[in-house]
């Protein structure tokens, strides 16, 4: 090859290097939102910030039956995807000024870093993505929703409603929903979406004002209705509300919510196809209604039947699915089987040793068992991959751990360390760990 060849091709081929890698570069996703709102600017495409968490049992079911396949490749040239850790201080300062407070949560922001709607929790494939291309189709924000609203749009009032109590913020939303002609009122009244979340509102303000009576009467109320795959939730606050209730009473009151839970339990959840995604909640409320009641029989039974089909879908492999697989755990703790569960944590360690939180669990409940010994290279363990507020929730442990031992100067250590680490983030997991050191 001639010299004057080599210096034609030596520049064209720099360039050409230089251009894949600077393309490569435009096609790298963004890792924090800052960076992502900044790619949307230029792009004028929108966002979906996906909050997850390490811990967030719903986000293994995302991750691993729905945001995948061809449904999710179509998603991505729509929008700009930013996966966005819960225990990271970006993440924690969105997760305030967006109000969100539900793992996974899917907000899809326009360029501006404005809401244009959100997804929560487990969803199968084929509801979130209708709900995606909705929020995508219409593009609106919430001032932009309010604003159809007012033109007399009862389907923009329910949106509205709809995301009021998606923040759980009761008060805003009818005080917005006052705002409206009466006329209007009246007519988005007789609409079923609208009724329910009005109902869902009522239940919010009362959550938010702690009244327990409030809370029970409301819960009842959005439970006699259909509400699908929202059944264990609401369950869940009204029997928190009836919890300091005398047992006849509370027995009155929850009894008409088992046919209902039970149907829904056997016909959408414990099924080889489940209708409903979050099966642990599912499973969890119906337990815990069981024992409410007086029954520990059907508690024990559930969740037995919860253990023993969770463990026919894995077949074995721990790895292939850790939604079921983290499921299968809790369903042991909560049925109590203790020499079960020891050896199903350590078989979950070694299927998922890349993070640290089963490490940390399994850790946490040597501590909880008075084996501070045995728990310590567990919690050594999940040290080494822990990060942000969750290394703090580790380093607790591990004081907790060595201060049983009588172990104090390494104890004071191990918190200096790791408050000198973590700097000013998560105060009040810091101060939390402070206590356990002087406790």
């Amino acid at each position: 090859m001639s010299n004057l060849l080599r210096r034609t091709i030596a520049p064209l081929a720099a360039a050409l290097m230089l251009a894949s890698l600077q393309a490569g570069a435009a096609d790298k996703a963004p890792t924090t939102i800052a960076d992502a709102l900044k790619v949307a600017a230029t792009q004028h495409r929108p966002v979906l910030v996906d909050f997850q968490a390490v811990w967030c049992y719903s986000c293994y079911y995302m991750a691993s039956h729905v945001l995948n396949g061809p449904d999710w490749q179509a998603a991505q040239r729509k929008v700009i995807v930013v996966e966005s850790d819960a225990d990271s201080p970006e993440a924690q300062t969105w997760m305030k000024k967006l109000k969100t407070s539900f793992l996974p949560t899917y907000v899809v922001l326009d360029e501006h870093g404005n809401e244009l709607g959100r997804i929560t929790a487990e969803q199968p494939r084929e509801k979130f993505y209708p709900q995606l291309d909705k929020i995508l189709a219409t593009g609106n924000t919430l001032d932009g929703l309010k604003n159809k609203a007012g033109t007399g749009s009862v389907d923009a009032v329910a949106a509205v409603l709809d995301a009021y109590q998606a923040r759980g913020e009761g008060d805003e939303g009818f005080a917005w929903f006052g705002t409206l002609p009466a006329s209007l009122q009246q007519t988005a009244h007789k609409d079923a979406r609208v009724a329910l979340a009005l109902d869902q509102l009522t239940l919010a303000r009362a959550k938010a004002s702690g009244d327990k009576p409030a809370i029970a009467a409301s819960a009842q109320k959005v439970l006699a209705q259909d509400i699908g795959c929202q059944r264990p939730y609401v369950l869940d606050n009204l029997l928190e509300a009836t919890s300091k209730l005398p047992p006849a009473p509370r027995k009155a009151t929850l009894q008409a919510q088992r046919k209902p839970l039970d149907r829904y339990v056997d016909t959408q959840v414990l099924v080889s196809q489940p209708t409903c995604a979050d099966q642990r909640s599912a499973v969890l409320a119906s337990a815990d209604l069981d024992e409410a009641l007086g029954d520990q029989v059907a508690a024990s039974a559930v969740l037995d039947r919860a253990i023993t089909l969770t463990r026919q879908r894995l077949g074995g492999n721990l790895a292939s699915d850790r939604n079921l697989a983290d499921n299968l755990r809790v369903y042991l703790l909560r049925a109590k089987r203790t020499a079960e569960l020891d050896d199903y944590q350590r078989k979950l360690i070694a299927a998922y040793p890349e993070d640290y939180v089963y490490a940390y669990r399994y850790g946490r409940s040597l501590v909880d068992a008075g084996k501070p010994s045995d728990a310590l290279p567990y919690l050594a363990q999940a040290a080494d991959k822990a990060y942000g507020a969750n290394r703090l929730a580790v380093a607790q442990q591990r004081i907790k751990a060595l201060k049983a031992l009588h172990r104090d100067d390494e104890a004071r250590k191990v918190a200096a360390d790791v408050l000198e680490t973590n700097g000013p983030w998560f105060p009040k997991q810091a101060a939390a760990l402070k206590a356990e050191l002087q406790a």
